[in-house]
Order: structure tokens, then C-alpha cells, then sequence
């Protein structure tokens, strides 16, 4: 017979990444009692940090959008945290672009500066430049109206939806490829327009361009930001507001299913065999590991289930993570990201592994973004290179835990490591030179940290149904449970963070005069 605790908590939330600590704290600030649970020993989902040999590397972070001072994100974080986080600008160049043989091409921002950006590139391409920038601005204000929708009562969701069904149409249910084709037949140009699609894990082949533009013009319209101290400063400054407002955070506590009474839910239990009691439960560990791992059999919603086990899962990546002893900067590191496609094509993932030239890789240098960063007399740097991957090359070790998949699985790590240290010397010869620690995560990694089925980084795929799918509403068709989190709105902080306000909103509509905009 289970254990029962004893205490009086409103409302539990399961996962402690951005939507789950936004939502935990704008309850707790509304005057509600609430648990926040987390499986991994340390708070904060993939805005932790994790350290090695005097390096210390974020895990999900490589910057951000929608945090400038005057930026609703920024208030509502604000409103959040328990003393305010502090986020530095990374400057106007954000992105580098490595396609092909062609030389290196900086993007920065505003929309006038990265159109001029292209033209230079571009010369005989400034009409179809001119209608990109277009399409990303009405793109975006397009899905930014469909978003709300995920809070509303459905008749009001709907009669929006309908209202704006014309240019939902245009920009939401098209691809990001079926919108460029529209607008250039230049291949180089349509592969630079294509390239940053890693910031939201969809193929411009399968994304919704809504989506694509919503997440890309974000870095257009207010710039690329990070935040001081790391991506724990997230969890460093939101925690304390659920904690000191009634609330309590655990790490290191795994929920093992929902509980239900007369078909409603009305707590969780926990691996230990604990039940913690509560009427209302909010997940945000992704809608579908909600549905898969956590929902008895007999919860009497399969209709629901079944249209969110029809939404695809995200990409799923390998990330070296690189330590550096010397001067970075001297040797090619920027603040601005590093997009590689050595083929010259963007659509594409690494399905060689371990082993092959992968198609894409992204660079990324934390500890050059980070103001507070202390190199010390060593010169101590961070770094981390990224490879978009599916997920079949580590499948057959998805059953065994981590540390017990056998001598197979650590040649596969080692010859993956391999691969990837000679892409990046290839590309940074001189800063190869300086790296004294390694170590190679792979989608398993993810698996293990966050549940993702098939280690998928960003959740569900954001394909046009994916933002288009009705089920996915912070109040969930089940009485007592939410959703928070990047599946409810757009993947990424910002969104895992809005994510987890329309969650609360949806609880308590106290919320809303707080958040709105």
C-alpha cells in the first residue's frame, strides 16, 4: 500500500524546465499552495548548467530571443523572479553562416540590417529578399494571434481561429520550404533563408512556416540575448518565489503515474510509492510523455490521446561539449553562433552516426557570451558543437539505463566524439588546438534528463499540424490536469515560458491581468 503525504498543496507540477517553474511561480504569486517536482537532482530542466574539471557548460541555452528591457517576455520574467535576472546583448551579428564552399555569411539584425546582409550576398536576389522579410513579419504576427487560442474556452479559440483563417492558411499550415519556393529559385538563397531552422528543431521540409518566422524574426525584432551567470540564473532567481511564497521545489523526485479519482485527476505518486494528493496536476514534461508515461490505462480520454500520439517528436542532437585553455577569440571563437552545412544543403539531419561527415553543425561559445565568466589565469573557456540527428543509430540501447549499456554502446560514444572533434578542427583548426576537455552527449543523454521520447530536444515537431492540433490546450479534455511547457506554444525558452503562464492562466484566471500584454 502506497505512503501518503500528508500536506496540503492546490496544485503539483510535474518537471521543473522554464514552463513548470513559470507556472509554479505565478501561482504561488496569485496566493495558491504548490509543489514543484523534478526527477533530475538538479532544478531548472535544460536550463541547468553542469560542470567538469573547472568548466561549467549550459545544457539547453546558446541565446535568446524576446528578453530586450521593453519585451513582454522580459516583464513577465521579471514579474517572475524573486530579484530580477540580468541578460546581456550578444551585439547586432548573432548567427554566421557556413554553407558549402561559399564564404562564411554574419546575419545580424534589425530586418534592415540582415536584408542588407542578403543583398551584399545577393545582389540580383532583392525582390525576393524584400518578400522574405515580409513573410517573416506577417508570419509571425499571424501565429502570435492563433496562440492565445491555447488558453481560451474552445468556441472562443475557434471563432478566432476562423477569423484569422486566411492568413493562418498563408503562413501556419504551409512549410517553411513551400514559402521560400514561393519566393526564390536562387538555391544558395533559399538555403540561407532556411539555414537557423536548429532554433526550433522543424526540417523546412516538415515546419510550419508560422513557427519558423514566430522563432527567427524574434532574433530580428528584438535581438539575441543570454542570460548573466548561465541559463541557471533562470532557476537561481525563480525558485526563490515559489519557495518564499508558500511553495516548496524537490529535486531528485520522479513521478511515476497520475492519480484519478471518479475520472478526475487528483495527485501524483512518486517512484518511491508516495502519493502526494492535489486537485489540480500540471505537466510539463511534454504532452506526449504525459499521455505515454503517466495516464492509466483506464482514464477514459483515448480519443485525445490518440490525436497526440499522431503529432510527430522533434530531432534529437548530439552535443560535444568542449573545454578550452587559452585565448578563444584569438583562435576564431565568437559570440555569434556557427550554422555549418558542408554539403551546401540545410534540410538535413546526421543519419550516418557514428560515423560520416555530419550534413550540419552548430557552434557555440557560452562562456564568450556571459559577462561574469571568470577565465581565470588558464584562460578556461566553454564551448559546445551540435549535431542534428534522428534517432535510430542509439535505439537499441534505449532500454538500458544509463552506465549499463555495455561496450558497444561506449566505442559507438567514442567513435561519434571522434567524428565530431575532426568537423570542428576542420573548421577551427587553431581553436582545436586549445581544447583539454571533452565529452560527448547523445540522444540518449536527453532521454535520460528529460524523458523526451527519442531524445527529442525540442518535443513535438513543429509541423503545421502540430500548431494547428486543437488538443493541445493548456487544460487539458482530463479534469485536473495542464500542460505547460515548449508542446503547448513553440519550443525554446520564451516559449516554455509562455507555455507555462497560459498553464496558470488557465488554472487561475487571476493570472492573466498579471501577464497580459
Amino acid at each position: 500500500m502506497a505512503d501518503t503525504e500528508q500536506a496540503d498543496w492546490d496544485v503539483i507540477v510535474i518537471g521543473s524546465g522554464m514552463g513548470g517553474m513559470a507556472a509554479a511561480a505565478a501561482l504561488c504569486k496569485v496566493g495558491h499552495k504548490v509543489l514543484l517536482l523534478e526527477q533530475h537532482r538538479t532544478l531548472g530542466g535544460l536550463t541547468h548548467n553542469f560542470s567538469r574539471d573547472g568548466f561549467s557548460w549550459d545544457v539547453g541555452i546558446h541565446y535568446l530571443s524576446g528578453v530586450a528591457p521593453e519585451d513582454h517576455a522580459r516583464a513577465m520574467i521579471d514579474w517572475l523572479a524573486d530579484t530580477p535576472i540580468d541578460f546581456v546583448s550578444l551585439g547586432s551579428v548573432y548567427d554566421t553562416l557556413h554553407i558549402g564552399s561559399a564564404e562564411p555569411l554574419s546575419l545580424s539584425r534589425p530586418y534592415e540590417a540582415q536584408e542588407r546582409d542578403l543583398k551584399d550576398r545577393f545582389p540580383d536576389q532583392a525582390e525576393a529578399i524584400e518578400a522574405w522579410t515580409h513573410a517573416l513579419l506577417e508570419g509571425r504576427e499571424t501565429i502570435l494571434k492563433t496562440l492565445p487560442t491555447r488558453a481560451m474556452p474552445k468556441i472562443a479559440g475557434d471563432m478566432l481561429n476562423w477569423w484569422n483563417r486566411h492568413t493562418i492558411a498563408k503562413w501556419c499550415t504551409r512549410t517553411t520550404q513551400e514559402v521560400i519556393d514561393d519566393i526564390t529559385d536562387d538555391p544558395a538563397l533559399a538555403a540561407a533563408m532556411a539555414a537557423q531552422w536548429g532554433d526550433h528543431g522543424g526540417r523546412p521540409s516538415k515546419a510550419s512556416f508560422g513557427m519558423h518566422a514566430l522563432i527567427s524574426a524574434s532574433y530580428l525584432w528584438s535581438g539575441s540575448w543570454y542570460p548573466v551567470g548561465g541559463s541557471a540564473a533562470f532557476a537561481e532567481h525563480i525558485i526563490p518565489t515559489i519557495t518564499k511564497n508558500g511553495g516548496e521545489a524537490r529535486a531528485g523526485v520522479r513521478v511515476e503515474k497520475l492519480l484519478f479519482e471518479n475520472g478526475a485527476v487528483v495527485g501524483v505518486q512518486t517512484d518511491d510509492g508516495t502519493d502526494i494528493r492535489a486537485q489540480i496536476v500540471i505537466s510539463d514534461i511534454g504532452v506526449r510523455e504525459t499521455v505515454d508515461t503517466l495516464l492509466p490505462d483506464e482514464h477514459g480520454h483515448q480519443d485525445w490521446v490518440a490525436v497526440i500520439r499522431a503529432l510527430p517528436s522533434s530531432i534529437a542532437n548530439y552535443t560535444l561539449f568542449l573545454g578550452f585553455e587559452g585565448d578563444i577569440e584569438a583562435a576564431g571563437a565568437t559570440k555569434a553562433n556557427h550554422w555549418i552545412y558542408p554539403t551546401g544543403k540545410v534540410d538535413v539531419l546526421w543519419t550516418t552516426a557514428p560515423d560520416g561527415v555530419p550534413p550540419h553543425m552548430t557552434a557555440s561559445f557560452g562562456s564568450l557570451k556571459d559577462p561574469n565568466h571568470d577565465p581565470g589565469p588558464r584562460q578556461k573557456h566553454m564551448g559546445q558543437f551540435l549535431v542534428w540527428a534522428d534517432w535510430a543509430a542509439v535505439e537499441k540501447w534505449a532500454d538500458r539505463p544509463a552506465g549499463a549499456r555495455g561496450d558497444d554502446y561506449a566505442d559507438f560514444k567514442r567513435r561519434a566524439e571522434e567524428t565530431l572533434m575532426t568537423q570542428f578542427e576542420r573548421y577551427f583548426p587553431d581553436l582545436a588546438k586549445l581544447v583539454v576537455y571533452r565529452e560527448l552527449a547523445t540522444p540518449l543523454s536527453t532521454v535520460t534528463f528529460t524523458r523526451h521520447r527519442e531524445g527529442a530536444f525540442y518535443g513535438l515537431d513543429v509541423t503545421p499540424e502540430r500548431v494547428m492540433c486543437d488538443a493541445l490546450r493548456a487544460k487539458t479534455p482530463i479534469p485536473g490536469l495542464y500542460l505547460a511547457g515548449q508542446d503547448v506554444v513553440s519550443p525554446g525558452i520564451p516559449g516554455a515560458l509562455m507555455g507555462g503562464l497560459l498553464a496558470a492562466t488557465s488554472v487561475d484566471p487571476k493570472v492573466l491581468p498579471k501577464i497580459k500584454g
